[in-house]
């Protein structure tokens, strides 16, 4: 996606030869005509999956997988971080470190919106080593649903995370995908 391009390249801020910030766009700040073109994206992309979900972590992913999910015309689940007073007991959870946050919390979903009647689209935001991305296939295999692939907004493909997913024979959707930090300069695949 050009206008993606674009807009990483005039917003994003590079910390880091490994973290990009994007709060401007996708983890603090929304920018709702471009997540829906996102969306739009990837359920053009995932169009002849038969989706009945669409599925992501808590919470930068939320907006892009809720304007798939709106072009699909099916439901959004998405992994809770935080447990609550109400929150399902049996819940399927994993737990995974955050690349960027450098912590390690548990993801759960509850069983009763996600069943081996279900047939997956995972979007996230950003895919660096993968970490949340293999909890949340972990609990989609548990629950019997089936992983029609992942849609990824920006993948940091200088580390790990897409290609170990794409090795395991797992469809993944990159909007852009980055080759390197260094130097201070975004340079695209």
């Amino acid at each position: 996606m050009e206008l993606l391009k674009e807009r990483i390249l005039r917003e994003a801020s590079i910390l880091t030869s490994d973290v990009l910030k994007l709060d401007g766009l996708l983890n603090h700040q929304v920018d709702p005509v471009l997540t829906m073109e996102m969306g739009r994206e990837f359920a053009r992309r995932f169009a002849e999956e038969k989706i009945t979900k669409v599925i992501t972590v808590e919470s930068s992913g939320i907006p892009v997988s809720f304007a798939a999910a709106l072009t699909l015309g099916v439901p959004l689940l998405f992994a809770r971080r935080k447990k609550t007073l109400i929150a399902d007991p049996e819940a399927l959870s994993e737990r995974v470190p955050s690349f960027t946050k450098g912590i390690v919390t548990d993801i759960m979903v509850s069983k009763e919106y996600l069943t081996a009647s279900d047939r997956v689209l995972f979007i996230d935001d950003i895919i660096a080593n993968g970490d949340a991305a293999r909890g949340l296939i972990k609990i989609i295999e548990r629950s019997g649903a089936d992983l029609a692939g992942i849609g990824i907004v920006v993948e940091k493909s200088f580390q790990a995370g897409g290609r170990a997913l794409r090795e395991q024979g797992i469809r993944v959707e990159s909007l852009v995908q980055i080759a390197s930090l260094e130097g201070g300069k975004i340079t695209f695949v």
